[in-house]
């Protein structure tokens, strides 16, 4: 006859029971050592894109004398950003109020040419298949990896026979054309409008021009609100392109107004013009505040638009 030890058969069963605990401590261990340097990464990238801009409010607080004189990440002894605020919006008989609207107008125009003309050709190369199709997205394709430096003393040369030097149009047009924003709606055009919606839209008797009006429109929003988030940052801080284009100061958008005042601060020596530094600094920060605004505002229609295209239908 076979005996059993209670004390053995007890030991085994709690040794048993202890296992699973000790695989899960050495399972969780090394993701945890893996955690650490992920952490400090994601912290080194926070610290990266944050400083910079702790910097320019910090800065915007302080008169040109002690933006030199004063800690970089910390306020001055009299901080007097209203002051620098109003001496920004009256310098020069208030000129930095109209290079404000100037880049309004560029960049929302823009923008919103820019997001329809996408969505309009994007929805066409999705749900249409015509003779070509092919070699033309290739060659949107190829116009993404072309810089937009490299085209502006062609554009320059057209808009000049055309006579658009030096208007509005000479920097609005060359920004609604956006390849990345076309590629980016026919990507999204081919999960977000099903070919059944359409073809119910025709058996009902709608047009092509009504369905993507009426229908098509509608469900690519989150995707026409990303590309107006990137043409709007695009045309915000453009630089070059009205640098090339633009003779009158008050045509000027922010970017090359502010670059006009930081010259003139370099060059001007002592006196009033070296009090435009303090100026440069407190209109960059406004120059942002927009830009903060607008993706505040359209960010949950951009998150959802993300999230809907992450889902396989």
């Amino acid at each position: 006859m076979t005996t059993v030890t209670p004390n053995a058969s007890t030991a085994t069963t709690s040794a048993a029971k202890r296992l699973p605990a000790e695989a899960r401590s050495r399972r969780r261990s090394p993701a945890r050592r893996r955690s650490t340097p992920l952490t400090i990464a994601m912290l080194a990238a926070l610290a990266y894109f944050l400083l910079p801009l702790l910097w320019l409010l910090v800065a915007s607080t302080k008169s040109t004398q002690d933006l030199f004189n004063s800690f970089g990440l910390w306020f001055s002894d009299a901080p007097q950003l209203l002051a620098n605020i109003k001496a920004t919006f009256t310098q020069d008989d208030g000129v930095f109020g109209r290079w404000l609207l100037n880049t309004v107008l560029y960049a929302g125009v823009s923008a919103i040419g820019a997001a329809v003309l996408a969505a309009a050709a994007g929805y066409g190369f999705a749900k249409y298949r015509f003779r070509g199709h092919g070699a033309a997205f290739n060659l949107v394709l190829g116009a993404i990896m072309i810089p937009t430096t490299a085209l502006a003393i062609p554009t320059y040369l057209l808009f000049a026979k055309a006579g658009l030097v030096n208007t509005p149009w000479a920097v609005i047009l060359p920004s609604l054309i956006s390849p990345f924003g076309l590629y980016l709606m026919r990507i999204y055009a081919e999960d977000a409008v099903p070919d059944s919606l359409i073809e119910a839209a025709r058996m009902d008797g709608a047009g092509e021009l009504r369905i993507f009006c009426t229908i098509a429109l509608r469900l690519l929003a989150p995707g026409l609100v990303t590309v107006v988030l990137f043409t709007l940052v695009a045309t915000w801080n453009n630089y070059f392109l009205p640098l090339i284009m633009l003779n009158d100061p008050s045509l000027y958008p922010i970017t090359v107004g502010l670059s006009r005042w930081a010259d003139q601060a370099q060059n001007g020596g002592a006196g009033a013009s070296s009090d435009l530094l303090a100026l440069v600094v407190t209109g960059s920060l406004i120059s942002i505040v927009p830009l903060v605004l607008a993706f505040l505002m359209l960010q949950r229609y951009w998150q959802s638009g993300l999230a809907t295209g992450g889902v396989k239908q």
